[in-house]
């Protein structure tokens, strides 16, 4: 499926654009046409992120390149006034204009592979306040925009559809978990508005880190295959963002809201394949 230009006219927001996800989403929306505002704390000369080069600026760069309109600001969305602030910008600019919200925050970074009672309580807590109650932080503030608009399309980005518990971190599984409940929950209360609430997973992502993790790049991922044989099957940023793409562009995307989706699942049933060609689909 093509989707160059679809979303012309449309304006959204990815919270999180600096790596991984949440540039692929926001390039992808770009390519469709949108304008795209790319938020997050990393910016050039001052990473938020340390061994991390990647940028806000970067992304909105990434996503003017391929048609959109790219808008970097650096917030914070654990602070309030900051996040209101950028919607109120976003107001101000687009004349009240919100289409699709994409939260793509996350805790991560604060994560320790430990036991409940041997992992830091203060990081844990703050892999909750960076990657959950950031996406309420933001969707409090941005909502109220596609309220005015009479519809609209919010994605909680997070890892896996089903109930299984993530063993691997305690405050990691409450994170993701957490943020399908939300889209569960917000689903109910907006319908009655005409806004679609889906939580949104990819698969074994071939992120920036990732790539960095297993010593390759883009060019040459398939090496990586003989430390991890599952990493065959890993997909790009860009795939989630075409899943991002094909909801925005469903005209019956209300009959998906309060679901927890995948991409390699919305990629057979809208026809969409990721920039190699290929639909590689995980097993949740």
């Amino acid at each position: 499926m093509e989707f160059t230009g679809r979303l012309k006219g449309k304006v959204s927001l990815v919270a999180g654009a600096t790596r991984g996800a949440g540039r692929g989403i926001a390039c992808m929306l770009g390519e469709a046409g949108a304008t795209v505002y790319c938020t997050g704390r990393s910016v050039r000369g001052k990473s938020a992120t340390k061994g991390r080069p990647e940028t806000i600026e970067e992304t909105a760069e990434m996503v003017t390149a391929r048609g959109g309109n790219g808008i970097h600001v650096q917030v914070d969305h654990t602070d309030r006034d900051q996040v209101q602030s950028l919607f109120e910008r976003v107001k101000q600019e687009q004349n009240g204009r919100l289409d699709i919200l994409v939260n793509d925050m996350t805790g991560d970074a604060n994560m320790e592979f430990e036991p409940f009672l041997e992992h830091s309580l203060e990081k844990g807590l703050r892999v909750l306040e960076n990657g959950s109650i950031t996406h309420l932080i933001t969707s409090y503030f941005g909502i109220p925009l596609m309220v005015h608009n009479k519809g609209g399309l919010v994605v909680e980005v997070t890892d896996g559809i089903s109930d299984a518990i993530r063993e691997f971190n305690f405050y990691y599984d409450l994170e993701k978990a957490t943020n399908i409940r939300l889209a569960r929950s917000l689903a109910r209360q907006l319908r009655r508005l005409k806004i679609a609430v889906v939580s949104l997973t990819p698969g074994f992502l071939r992120s920036e880190e990732m790539l960095s993790h297993f010593g390759v790049t883009e060019e040459n991922w398939r090496e990586a295959i003989k430390q991890d044989r599952y990493f065959a099957y890993s997909e790009t940023p860009f795939y989630i963002g075409k899943a991002v793409v094909a909801l925005a562009c469903d005209r019956k995307v209300m009959q998906k809201t309060g679901q927890a989706l995948a991409s390699g699942r919305l990629a057979r049933e809208y026809g969409f394949t990721d920039v190699d060609g290929t639909q590689p689909i995980w097993a949740y």
